[in-house]
């Protein structure tokens, strides 16, 4: 904050500005208009990656479970076929 020694009225540096006027903004247009399209096109381009990879995983497990169904063995059938969970059972001791 600045304290002017002189009064308002007085003081040729001060400008007259309307209230409802228009506020001046640092940069050129060009330049903000630039960078916003170079921000725009890294986000798009990021979520077409992301996109792409999410794609990749749900056809790849789609892929995956389709072989494991059609190599399957008359055995499958069976509960717990393919456990390979140790059954002990432990005394606790």
């Amino acid at each position: 904050m600045r304290f002017r020694t002189t009064p308002r009225d007085v003081d040729p540096e001060t400008e007259e500005i309307s209230v409802s006027g228009t506020l001046p903004f640092p940069g050129k247009p060009d330049e903000d208009g630039e960078e916003e399209t170079t921000l725009i096109k890294t986000v798009g381009w990021i979520s077409a990656g992301l996109g792409a990879v999410a794609l990749g995983l749900f056809i790849g497990r789609e892929l995956r479970q389709r072989y494991q169904f059609n190599r399957r063995t008359p055995y499958d059938f069976y509960a717990h076929s393919g456990d390979e969970q140790d059954i002990d059972f432990p005394l606790g001791i």
